[in-house]
């Protein structure tokens, strides 16, 4: 993996100091809240001075390629820098499920993970935690971790916390959530959504590249792209799958994703407080596909 290089290169502890500075007034994020973190205060987020997480474990629910026979090694960070009404996970990013935890034992953990036979180290919400796990990361690799790092986001992330990851991490999985601000505001509390998380993955591609698997069909570098389909059309699938295919990659790998249900806050908006029908969900696939024959749709 890049990240031995450096480690053993002593690099990776600079990216490190290059991040904390970042992290008090915390600018990880596109919404630089300018918390102080490590003088105790939360960011808008609701993350502090240490990582937080949900759990950690093997997971065998997600994209094939990222399972293999041993699953992948899941860490659920807490919080989220969106406010999605519709959250299927709001307990965890409105950080209602949190254990504070230093960088050893999370270290300890993804070693654990490694020695449970998982085919990579799974980062759910990382965005505001790149700070502590690089430094997890680092006692990590004086502990013999080798496994592939995936990044998995919401899409909203700030270009310059991912340039100081490039070489760190080997496959980002980002959500693209929307591709209007009005949805964006409405849902996710958030109006600049689709410029950002469009510019976060061409940054992301440009990385990693289209997604490699090895011979056994498992995951080891690239970008793989999520997309849930909402009800009404309000995410603009047509339109995002014309930017993947124009602006990212004709051959991107997509997980066109059908589990969208009201939960959360969804039953306040009439218009999403219902699963989407199988018509809307086959569009969404033909809209892809008109997009570019080439895509690998999961």
């Amino acid at each position: 993996m890049n990240y031995l290089n450096l480690f053993r290169g002593g690099k990776l502890r600079k990216k490190i100091m290059d991040l904390k500075k970042d992290l008090s007034p915390c600018k990880l994020c596109p919404r630089e809240c300018g918390a102080r973190r490590l003088k105790g205060e939360r960011g808008e987020c609701g993350a502090g001075a240490y990582a937080e997480i949900a759990a950690a474990f093997p997971h065998f629910g997600e994209e094939p390629p990222l399972v293999g026979k041993g699953g992948s090694g899941t860490i659920f960070f807490s919080f989220c820098n969106l406010r999605c009404v519709f959250c299927q996970n709001y307990t965890i990013s409105r950080g209602k499920e949190k254990i504070e935890i230093k960088p050893r034992t999370l270290a300890q953990k993804m070693i654990s993970l490694q020695n449970a036979g998982c085919v990579n180290i799974n980062l759910v919400t990382p965005t505001h935690y790149v700070p502590q796990f690089l430094e997890a990361l680092w006692q990590a690799c004086n502990m013999g971790l080798k496994l592939p790092l995936v990044y998995n986001c919401s899409g909203y992330e700030k270009l310059d916390t991912l340039r100081k990851l490039e070489g760190i991490i080997d496959i980002y999985l980002p959500d693209i959530k929307y591709a209007d601000s009005q949805s964006a505001r409405k849902y996710s509390g958030i109006d600049d959504y689709p410029q950002v998380a469009k510019s976060a993955l061409k940054e992301m591609h440009r990385q990693v590249g289209d997604l490699v698997l090895n011979d056994e069909g498992v995951a080891v570098r690239g970008l793989l792209i999520r997309h849930l389909v909402l009800p009404e059309g309000l995410a603009g699938t047509a339109e995002l799958m014309q930017f993947i295919a124009n602006e990212i990659s004709p051959t991107s790998w997509i997980n066109i994703m059908d589990q969208y249900h009201p939960t959360y806050l969804a039953k306040r908006y009439p218009e999403i407080n219902r699963r989407i029908t199988p018509e809307e969900f086959q569009n969404a696939l033909k809209a892809a596909r008109e997009a570019s024959p080439g895509f690998h749709l999961l």
